[in-house]
């Protein structure tokens, strides 16, 4: 797997669960110290999010950091 199609995935998975859980960017972005320009990076698969975000994110989704590696 590319680091692009990585970057991509993770994305997905992150927009996703923001989606499902009824969350803007701005308040993703809040809750896990962020801004909303690195959250909308993520999301679009502009930026590879550290694994510390990834573990605020899958923390406060309830989900495991292995969950945004599943394609």
């Amino acid at each position: 797997m590319g680091i692009r199609k990585i970057r991509n995935s993770i994305g997905r998975k992150v927009r996703d669960l923001r989606i499902e859980n009824g969350l803007s960017q701005e308040k993703l972005a809040e809750y896990v110290n962020l801004s909303r320009e690195h959250i909308s990076c993520i999301e679009r698969g502009k930026n590879l999010a550290t694994i510390e975000t990834l573990y605020n994110i899958s923390k406060y989704f309830n989900v495991s950091i292995s969950d945004f590696f599943e394609e």
